[in-house]
């Protein structure tokens, strides 16, 4: 698993400072395609944050979306690292391992050969705090379709239901699909505290080229909706 230079993104400020930096260009790292025939699902315009009426329209740098209003019944977790991430809509059921940082300072992501596996940043938001909790994990490897090949298919609406080794589970609800280019990712968008707990599931998207790999990244967007 390797990364070029020139996929790396700007340095910019984020509300995630360094750790916003080293997952911009830990996710260009995932870049394993195999040559699936139609590729993975790409997300509709519709699916976009804050899209309606067939307009897309994102919200500002750490602000919360407007379809993304307050959830006065549920109240923030503590942290605790993750078990498990299933998303019943795409079929995903996948255990979650702890990634840190390569020996250059760069995010890991999970060992390409491992089709059914997410990665959470150990030193990141956990799922459940208040905040952007982040799960990455490949679109694809080698041998065909991997954990979040069907990602960009995902619904608003959607149910993703986060396993915590603490014994609670943060359930979250989808209310924005995107694609952005690598070169051009919106760090403080998309890494930004809305003020409420939060969650991003990431995987490469986009174009795809056996020379550079997928040029994008798929991100969904999800608040937590319950805790049990």
């Amino acid at each position: 698993m390797t990364e070029d230079e020139s996929e790396r993104p700007p340095r910019r400020r984020s509300p995630w400072g360094a750790i916003a930096l080293v997952m911009l260009t830990g996710l260009a790292m995932m870049r394993n395609g195999a040559d699936v025939d139609a590729g993975p699902p790409q997300p509709a315009a519709a699916a976009a944050v804050g899209a309606s009426a067939g307009a897309t329209v994102g919200p500002q740098a750490g602000q919360a979306p407007a379809d993304s209003p307050a959830s006065p019944g549920v109240e923030a977790l503590e942290h605790s690292s993750v078990q498990r991430v299933r998303i019943p809509s795409i079929s995903v059921d996948a255990p979650v391992m702890t990634v840190g940082l390569d020996a250059t300072g760069w995010i890991d992501a999970p060992p390409p050969q491992e089709r059914n596996l997410a990665g959470w940043y150990l030193n990141g938001i956990s799922p459940g705090q208040r905040g952007s909790a982040v799960i990455v994990g490949h679109v694809d490897n080698a041998q065909g379709p991997a954990v979040f090949f069907g990602l960009g298919a995902i619904q608003k609406g959607s149910r993703i239901e986060v396993a915590r080794y603490d014994g609670r589970t943060a359930v979250f609800e989808v209310y924005g699909v995107e694609v952005f280019a690598k070169n051009a990712f919106p760090g403080a968008r998309v890494y930004g505290d809305t003020g409420q707990p939060e969650l991003r599931v990431i995987t490469c998207g986009g174009g795809y080229s056996k020379a550079g790999g997928y040029d994008g990244n798929v991100v969904v967007f999800a608040r937590m909706v319950e805790a049990r």
